[in-house]
Parts: structure tokens; sequence; C-alpha cells
């Protein structure tokens, strides 16, 4: 559960990162990229290990409201699921009815 939680919080800072500041950028980076402790953030930034709980907290929920309205990581979801029946339809060749389908479905994502 721990580490689904942890992928999708990647994924959701790969989409929305733009859209944090400076502070929570560095944050969210130090703990869930380059997998810092708490009290380790708290010391290079000389702030309370409940200060840098408190942001990453409040950035993760932040994250999941931008998902929620924007939807770029489901759509980017939804794009992989397409893209892998469309892999392996390509190795059959006898459906392109349902490759072109997918196609458009694909298309009308973005």
């Amino acid at each position: 559960m721990m580490l689904e939680k942890t992928t999708r919080l990647n994924y959701l800072f790969d989409f929305y990162q733009s859209l944090l500041t400076p502070k929570q950028k560095s944050y969210m980076s130090l703990y869930y990229l380059d997998d810092y402790s708490l009290g380790e953030i708290a010391e290079e930034y000389n702030v309370s290990r409940q200060a840098v709980y408190d942001n990453i907290k409040r950035t993760e929920a932040m994250l999941e409201q931008y998902e929620e309205k924007l939807l770029l990581f489901q759509k980017f979801q939804r794009r992989q699921e397409i893209m892998t029946k469309l892999r392996k339809y390509t190795v059959s060749h006898e459906k392109t009815n349902e490759i072109e389908a997918l196609l458009v479905e694909l298309e009308k994502l973005d």
C-alpha cells in the first residue's frame, strides 16, 4: 500500500511540480525522490521536523486536488492501457478496426 502511494505521488509530482513553490518542490523531491527522512530535510532547512511533515502533507493534498481537476495522471494511465492494447494488436495485424478505434480514443484524451 505504501509503495502504491509513493508511486502515485511521484507521478503526481512529475505532472504538477511546476504548480508548486520552490520549497514545496524541494521538500517533495528530497522526501519522495531522494528518500530523505523528515529529520534530514528539517536539518538541511533548519526547521522543525513537524514543519517539514506539515508542508509535505499539505503539498500531497494539493497534488491530489490538482489531479481531481486536471486528470493528467488518469489520462496518462489510460493512454498507457491503450498503447499496451495497440502493441498486442499490431502483432497479429488482423484487428485493424480495433486498432483504429483505440487510436481515435487515444486522440480524444488530449
